[in-house]
């Protein structure tokens, strides 16, 4: 049986432990753990994707999830560490803020869907120190599905989150 000791409390530990490399363009460490070899009939880019895929995502206080967009939906779950704020912003103008949490805390969920074609980033809340999150998509990710978000054109587009846009994306 394993102590307390003997399990990872830090976001360098976790790196460690679950071999997570540093996230291109969105930032934030990553492994990918499951990509199907099924594959779907839904094309992009002329090509099919991976039935699903799922990787591990962590965050610390010197990174985050830049703002972007897929063209699948992608669940987020929490594991371990400190809570997440996720800006969720819908392709009919409208956004939100969902919080990542497995405290049992009101308004903080241990999972969140960003619905297909939603732009999304997302950051520590204030004094975290790491959250480790895994993420599933259906049909399966593939880099050429990537959109990276520009803030002056978000900020355009949803003007009553510029706080918050100006924090998530990089450019």
């Amino acid at each position: 049986m394993s102590s307390a000791s003997d399990r990872p409390n830090t976001a360098a530990a976790w790196i460690a432990r679950l071999d997570l490399r540093p996230l291109p363009f969105e930032g934030g460490y990553f492994r990918q753990t499951v990509c199907s070899e099924e594959r779907s009939p839904i094309a992009r880019h002329g090509a099919s994707r991976p039935l699903h895929t799922a990787i591990y995502y962590l965050l610390t206080p010197d990174s985050h999830s830049a703002m972007h967009r897929l063209p699948s939906d992608e669940v987020f779950h929490f594991y371990a560490g400190d809570r997440v704020r996720m800006l969720q912003l819908a392709p009919d103008g409208t956004g939100r803020i969902a919080r990542l949490g497995n405290d049992g805390a009101l308004g903080v969920e241990p999972q969140v869907l960003v619905p297909r074609g939603t732009w999304q980033g997302s950051e520590l809340e204030p004094g975290g120190r790491y959250a480790l999150l895994g993420t599933t998509m259906a049909p399966g990710f593939e880099l050429e599905d990537f959109e990276l978000g520009h803030r002056a054109e978000l900020s355009a587009a949803y003007p009553q989150f510029a706080e918050e846009l100006a924090r998530l994306c990089d450019a």
